[in-house]
This record gives C-alpha cells, structure tokens and sequence, in this order.
C-alpha cells in the first residue's frame, strides 16, 4: 500500500511515515500514477463547482442594492478574476507535491498547528454542506409534491420543517453519504456527469424565459440606483468594494484548500489552465442566467423568482418539470460532495490521522450538516449566506497570505516530504506549533473582528470598522503576508 503512494525518491523513509501519529494513507502524498486529472478533469471541476444553487442567486444581492445587471455580473466576474490568484497559488503545491491542503498548512502553521487553519476552513464547509443538503432535499420534495399534493399538508413538527420534507433531506444527505463512502474517483465521475448537464439546462432556462417572456423582462433594463438622478447617485464605490470582498469570500475558501484537488493533477499547466478556463466564465455566466431568468418570471408570473427550485416546480409540463428538478439534485450533489465534503473530511482526518480518515471525515461533515438544521439557515440566505459565511469566509484571506508568503517567498517552492508527516522533523517548529503564524494570523483578523460583528449583525459598531471590513480580504491576507514574513526574516 506504502509503494502506492509514495514517490520512489522518498520510499526510503515509508517506514518510518507509517508508523507517525500524524500519518495515513488519505492524507499521504498522492504517487505520481495516481495523478490522473487533466486540464479537462480541472475545467470540469470547476464548471461543477460553479454551476450551483447559490451561484444562480448570487447577483440578486447586488442588484437588490442598487447595482444594475451588468454591473453585478461583472463585480461577480472581477471577483473571480481576483481569488483566481491565489487559488492558483496555493494549488502549485497540491500539484507538485501530491498533498492536501492541512498538509500543506505544516509547513507554515507546524504539524500540529495546521489544525488551526484546517478547523477554521471545516468550519465554514458544514454550513455550506447543510445548506447545499436542504437544497438537494428539497427539490426532490418539490418533485414528489406534484405527484402527491398531500404532502404539503403535513404539519411542520420535526423541528420546524415536516416529516416529508426531513426524509427528503434525509435522502439527499444519505446519497452524499454514498458518494462519500465510493471515494474521490466516484466525485470525479459525478463531476463529468454535472458539468455538461448544468451547461444544458442553464441554456435551456435561458431559451425558455427569453422565448415566454418575449425578451429578459425590465430587469435588464432598469437603470443602476447609483446612476446620475436616481436614489443612491454617488455612491457606487461606497457600495462596489464591500460587494467585490463579498464576491472573493464566496471561493476564499476554496483557494486556500484548492491542494486537496489538485494534488491528483497531471501537471502545473493543467491546474493553471483548467482554473483559469473553468472559474470566472462558469461564474459570470451562471449569474447573469440568473439575472436574466429571474427578470423574466416578472413578465411571465409578475413577480421575481430567485430560487430556480421554486421557479422550476411551476412548470406544466410534467417532463420538463422533472428534468429539471432531478438535473438540480445532480447538480448539488456534486457540488456539495466536492466543494463542502473533500475539505472538511481532509481536515477532520487530519485532526487525528490514525483514527480518522477521509471517509470518517465524511461522516462527520454529514453529522454536522444535520444539527445545524439548514433549513433554518436558508430561511433567510441573504442574512446567513450573504453575510455570514461569505463575510466569515473574506476572514480567511489571512490563512491565504500566510502559505503563499511562507511557500513561494520563504521556502521558494521547496518542502521536505518526510518532514511534513514527521515528528520533531524539520515543521515541527515549538511543539508542533510554529507562533510566528499564529501572531501572523491573528494579527490579519483582530482589526477586522469588530467590522464583522456588525456585517453579521452581533454588535453595533462605529462607520469606522465597518469600512475597514469592507476590504477585509485584501486587509487580512496583506497584513498576515507581511507579518509572517517579516516574523520568519527577523529570526
């Protein structure tokens, strides 16, 4: 099995990782047969990724506050274009190395301490998973609601949704379970399954609303608020770079945990090319589909739909409508297996390598995903993904300035293999904690902490912190960057 993972140039010394606490075969550095994934396999990952629930409502805060279609679509696309960066960054090393993302962390944060930006990114991936979960279960209850109407007539009493709606959930979630249990190379299947099928039926929607609304609706041709005479004139850039952080935030977490992907590339041209085709396209595209599409359903039912479960479960035609709710459950499943499971259950592994590993991971996500009772969390998107996991995700922008300054600027691209799963080795640093990154660290978040009580709505707080929090990616990844390498040069 060792021989399996491990290069030829480090067998030397599988002994000796196998027997480390801090070793296990998931979280092992992937051998060089087992990097299979072309520009292709990484294009369609992100096209899978992209194309999702969230993504298609994603342009409807900023058009609520004022921006007009156009100018969403393209602070979204800026936004990409942006977290792109450091996404292809920390991937290089996923890539050469063959590691995931909490391994990647040691050798800045110390074996031990890459707990601390591996929980941080967990943390953030289980609301996600039990948000995408609800969307999945509640797609399938919308399906089955049109067969059996009587279903919506049962009482809400299993913590405020009803018995059919939690065994939807319970199924959908049961399913990623599976997905989880087959392992990555299932993921990687479901992925190219997703990819094509989202493509078609976002331009399937897209005919649809344009051919029954007889054109895209007044959406597209309503002014900005911030125009010259209307409401909010003036006031655009006041508004432009909180929703640019905000846009960054919605992937800032991937690009820190990008290696738990790319370590199964072929190449750094692969990884390169197949982000860079893949992300900001898929991202501009899906969001004005939804743009577009929610301003026809203002001609077509005369009001704004949204969520495009609700938008689709009005359909007539009853294969249509089928279609396009099981293409949805598809579409999220691969989503959340690849977006909110891979990372969480990597990190939860590495929390304890010899007792857990990538399925358990899993597992634990799923558990989780249930207490947390998204359906409660998405009750009200705009409060819960808008603002507090995006705004909690623009934090993480620390963690990003710290492994790139420590790999590309410290260590110039170059790690120790064995060092990175080995006791008192080269990263073990102050008893498996390196402080210079956790000064780093928190010293990128604490001035940002009071600006982001207020944006989650914890606390009220002076005009002074909310402004700084505005640019609270750029503020904490450039404060931990230079901190931790001025830390690192000092000593």
């Amino acid at each position: 099995m060792i021989s399996a993972l491990l290069d030829p140039e480090i067998l030397e010394h599988a002994e000796d990782l196998s027997a480390s606490a801090y070793w296990n075969a998931d979280i092992a550095a992937t051998s060089k047969k087992g990097r299979t994934w072309a520009l292709k396999d990484i294009m369609v990952l992100w096209i899978s990724l992209c194309a999702c629930v969230p993504t298609y409502m994603l342009a409807s805060s900023l058009i609520a506050e004022g921006m007009n279609w156009w100018q969403a679509v393209a602070t979204i696309f800026l936004g990409n274009c942006i977290v792109l960066v450091p996404m292809i960054l920390n991937a290089h090393a996923g890539t050469k190395y063959g590691i995931p993302f909490p391994v990647y962390c040691r050798s800045s944060f110390g074996v031990r301490g890459a707990n601390i930006p591996a929980l941080l990114r967990a943390f953030v991936a289980c609301g996600w998973f039990g948000i995408q979960a609800w969307i999945g279960g509640w797609a399938i209850y919308k399906l089955l609601a049109i067969y059996w109407p009587g279903l919506a007539a049962w009482p809400a009493n299993i913590a405020g949704i009803s018995l059919p709606e939690f065994l939807c959930f319970m199924a959908f979630w049961g399913i990623n379970m599976f997905v989880v249990y087959k392992g990555v190379e299932s993921i990687r299947f479901l992925l190219n399954i997703k990819a094509p099928l989202l493509i078609a039926l976002g331009l399937a929607l897209l005919g649809w609303a344009y051919s029954r609304a007889g054109g895209f609706g007044l959406m597209l041709k309503t002014p900005s608020a911030f125009a010259a005479g209307q409401p909010k004139a003036g006031q655009f850039w006041s508004f432009f770079f909180p929703a640019l952080t905000g846009m960054i935030g919605f992937w800032a977490t991937l690009s820190l945990n990008i290696p738990d992907f790319t370590r199964y590339a072929k190449s750094q041209k692969d990884q390169i090319m197949g982000q860079a085709l893949g992300l900001p396209l898929t991202m501009g595209l899906f969001s004005f589909i939804g743009v577009a599409v929610t301003s026809a359903t203002v001609v077509i039912y005369g009001k704004s739909i949204w969520d495009p479960v609700v938008l689709i479960s009005m359909f007539k035609n009853p294969i249509a409508l089928a279609i396009g709710l099981i293409a949805l459950c598809i579409a999220t499943l691969a989503t959340n297996i690849a977006a909110n499971v891979v990372s969480p259950a990597n990190d939860f592994s590495h929390l304890w390598p010899k007792r857990i590993g990538f399925r358990a991971g899993g597992y634990i996500t799923g558990v989780i995903g249930i207490l947390m009772q998204p359906w409660k969390l998405i009750a009200d998107p705009s409060g819960y993904i808008f603002k507090w996991l995006v705004a909690y995700s623009a934090l993480l922008g620390s963690i990003g300035g710290i492994l790139i300054a420590d790999y590309f600027v410290l260590k110039r691209c170059k790690l120790d293999i064995v060092g990175l799963y080995a006791r008192k080795g080269r990263y073990w640093y102050t008893n498996g904690f390196n402080p210079k990154a956790v000064v780093a660290l928190l010293a990128g978040i604490l001035p940002l902490a009071p600006g982001f009580l207020g944006a989650v709505g914890l606390a009220s707080v002076p005009h002074f912190w909310t402004v700084l929090y505005s640019y609270a990616w750029f503020i904490s990844f450039g404060i931990s960057f230079v901190l931790y390498w001025g830390l690192s040069l000092w000593n």
